[in-house]
């Protein structure tokens, strides 16, 4: 029985993983639970899988949690980003699902790795500030880093069985979200409702946000130049409204591997925890017959900046991707909380990249004091705009 912690257990992903745990008790046990506010969700979880710790965002939010669970649930309650790391490295866990949203899940992610975890990693944001650190630290302590998100999931599919040599290049897919085909001039005025109605996934509004600018793509191709050791000028988006083809990889025979599916997470998931066996998860099978048709083309850079942005960051190296992470972070949020339009993410985390002065990211603190003024100057941008 392989034993997990969550971290992130109130998010789509973390939610997710607990209906594949419950599912297959005899595979898996909970032994560590870390939320950030949604202490409801979180209370309802530890009274189900009964974790030995549980972790949340600061201390008073702890005393709540604890004041509602019984005696005999015996979980240790901890909080702030110490309890995180805590959660993460907990003795009692062989893997840990890195399901925390946005730079909040690197530290956390990097205590594991360095506790010797394997990594099931849906918190693409910890390759993006700091690959190469994380990449170097994987293989010093000789843990796994698998992935979950279901594009580089699919490609680590699609590459088993095969010559690394042998690869040509990734194909990374997209839906291209809700305004696919919307005119571009309507862009500017759209609402945070309108961004939160992805066609085909399940996802929180940070990540659904992304998936409208491609900004999340674009911190995909990021993640993959360090998950599969590739170079970014042989990572390539395409289109594929259909969220059908998860992505595919190109070998230098010409041989393209697709990894398809119906739009669930809980596939990748179950394969990141459960590697390298396959569970029987009684999801709708892919009726090709009701498909019919897929579709491809290629991205239009102009009506998604922020995926050119991120090809941009991701050559430059070093702190930049971090920066633009952070900078897309405190963006995103103003939108949401309509402080900035639709349009004006990408108008700011390319202004915040413009300024930046780079510097080599190798080690922890120059990635964590770029992400700190990235923030902080793109809220001074905000408030400038407004």
């Amino acid at each position: 029985m392989k034993k997990i912690a969550i971290l992130g257990s109130t998010g789509s992903i973390g939610r997710s993983a607990l209906q594949v745990i419950e599912q297959f008790p005899e595979h898996f046990q909970v032994v560590a639970l870390a939320a950030g506010k949604n202490i409801d969700l979180l209370a309802e979880q530890i009274k189900q899988f009964r974790p030995k710790i549980a972790a949340v965002l600061d201390r008073e939010l702890a005393k709540d949690l604890a004041s509602r669970l019984p005696v005999e649930t015996r979980v240790e309650v901890l909080a702030g980003s110490t309890g995180y790391e805590e959660a993460a490295s907990f003795a009692g866990a062989d893997m840990v699902l890195s399901s925390m949203v946005g730079a909040a899940g690197l530290l956390p992610t990097l205590s594991a790795i360095r506790a010797g975890k394997d990594v099931a990693l849906a918190n693409k944001e910890t390759l993006v500030m700091a690959g190469g650190l994380v990449t170097e630290e994987v293989r010093r302590h000789k843990v796994s880093l698998l992935p979950v998100d279901s594009e580089h999931n699919a490609i680590f599919q699609a590459l088993e069985g095969h010559r690394r040599e042998d690869l040509k290049r990734i194909l990374l897919t997209a839906s291209g979200g809700p305004f696919l085909t919307l005119p571009k001039e309507q862009l500017e005025s759209v609402t945070p409702a309108q961004a939160l109605a992805h066609p085909n996934w399940e996802m929180g509004a940070k990540i659904t946000v992304d998936s409208a600018t491609m900004m999340n793509k674009g911190l995909e191709v990021i993640e993959a130049k360090w998950l599969f050791e590739v170079e970014v000028e042989r990572i390539d988006v395409h289109i594929h409204p259909q969220s059908i083809v998860h992505s595919m990889v190109e070998y230098v025979d010409g041989s393209v591997i697709a990894q398809l599916g119906m739009p669930d997470m809980r596939v990748p998931i179950a394969y990141a925890l459960a590697y390298p066996e396959r569970l029987k998860l009684n999801l709708p099978t892919l009726d090709f017959f009701s498909v019919q048709t897929l579709t491809f083309q290629e991205p239009d850079l102009s009506r998604f900046p922020c995926l050119d942005l991120a090809f941009h960051a991701c050559k430059a190296g070093g702190t930049m991707p971090a920066v633009l992470n952070a900078s897309n972070e405190v963006a995103v949020q103003a939108f949401l909380d309509q402080r900035i339009p639709f349009l004006g993410i990408a108008r700011l985390v390319g202004k915040v990249m413009e300024e930046h002065e780079l510097v080599p990211a190798t080690e922890l603190e120059p990635i964590l004091a770029a992400d700190t003024w990235a923030r902080q100057r793109s809220e001074e941008i905000i408030k400038d705009y407004s």
